[in-house]
């Protein structure tokens, strides 16, 4: 189905998708479900706004609004403002679709060209739980597998891209000999586990847990691809505090691409910590007082980093963009792009089509969901 937008009107039918996804078939449409890709807009990617669109950010990051979801039906809305989860790209060349996930929804996936999104056949376990982060990776032969940290049910999902369920990493035990004492003893306590974040390097995934009362980072090790088994490893490194290598909700973990590094989210000390793979503290990347970064992304030079809060509430939350980890640009969604649903950032990427810039962003309480195209000088 399709639907030709202008430009300052309806911009997105980007989630309508998931309406069709989500709901009950229709009676008066019988073929509503016949192609499961929808098409989000007629014009190419680098349509053209009117003079006078509003504009976000400072020198060549400059951002406009290129698609919203403000023109959904209730139901869709329903759907939407659950959204609590982050994106993964795959970019493989010739690649570059973007992978999500709405509870109730299930996967989602954006087209290259970010004109389409398509509903992934996802798991019943996996559909109504929230899928707090998404993680794309590749095994030793390059398979493609999207890892999901589920803070609500206390697990962590490993899929195929197609959404074939291939491993269900449970809550650790007191059987799970973790070296760290204090993370031994919580589990032999059974303390609450509510995964955040996941990651994966060389064969071990890295998961934060920032909404848990410990705030450790834990590993798992994948043991075998066929059948997929993991189990958890002994490695644990974080806690509770301010301190270097501390946190305050580890809210998210980070592989940049070519490095054997681990970025973390420290939303509430707001800053950045960076671990090697060992959990060894390296350094810390230090964001505006007052704000809550929820995640980094990293796109050649770039990062964006969408925050919870920021200094001035006021204005709703930023979304920082860092060019070798110097701070180039802040947007501010709410307040100066008109997106009022933005109070809270809470995951976002950075898409390049041509010589273009794309921001695909979620907000959180009340979720929320829009692409940003960079603006001309």
């Amino acid at each position: 189905m399709v639907q030709r937008m202008k430009s300052g009107a309806k911009r997105l039918a980007v989630l309508l998708a998931i309406l069709w996804c989500a709901a009950p078939a229709r009676a008066h449409d019988p073929h509503s479900y016949r192609d499961s890709a929808i098409t989000l807009a007629a014009r190419p990617v680098s349509l053209n706004f009117l003079p006078g669109s509003r504009v976000s950010g400072q020198g060549k990051m400059r951002f406009r609004v290129l698609y919203t979801a403000s023109q959904l039906p209730d139901e869709a809305l329903k759907v939407l403002t659950a959204a609590h989860g982050g994106f993964a790209v795959d970019r493989r060349e010739g690649k570059g679709e973007t992978y999500f996930a709405l509870p109730g929804a299930g996967i989602l996936q954006i087209s290259a060209d970010l004109k389409t999104i398509r509903r992934v056949e996802t798991p019943p376990e996996m559909k109504d739980v929230n899928l707090h982060s998404t993680r794309l990776w590749f095994a030793p032969d390059a398979a493609p597998y999207l890892v999901f940290a589920a803070n609500d049910a206390g697990k962590v999902f490993t899929t195929t891209l197609d959404g074939k369920l291939v491993n269900t990493l449970d809550a650790p035990t007191s059987d799970d000999d973790f070296d760290n004492p204090v993370v031994r003893d919580y589990f032999a306590g059974k303390g609450n586990f509510a995964p955040t974040g996941v990651e994966e390097l060389e064969g071990l995934y890295y998961v934060t847990t920032g909404y848990s009362n410990l705030d450790f980072v834990l590993t798992a090790r994948i043991l075998s691809f066929a059948p997929f088994m993991a189990k958890w490893h002994d490695l644990a490194f974080g806690g509770k505090g301010t301190g270097p290598g501390q946190f305050q909700t580890g809210h998210a973990v980070t592989v940049p691409p070519g490095k054997k590094r681990l970025d973390i989210a420290d939303r509430q000390n707001s800053r950045i910590e960076r671990f090697t793979r060992y959990g060894h503290f390296l350094s810390e990347l230090a964001l505006p007082t007052g704000s809550l970064p929820c995640d980094i992304s990293y796109l050649e030079c770039y990062a964006v980093v969408p925050c919870l809060d920021g200094p001035d509430r006021s204005k709703g939350a930023p979304l920082y963009i860092l060019e070798n980890d110097k701070l180039i640009s802040t947007l501010m969604l709410k307040d100066e792009l008109g997106l009022e649903n933005f109070k809270h950032l809470h995951n976002a990427v950075l898409r390049k089509i041509g010589d273009k810039l794309y921001i695909i962003v979620q907000a959180w309480n009340p979720g929320d969901f829009a692409i940003l195209e960079q603006a001309a000088e």
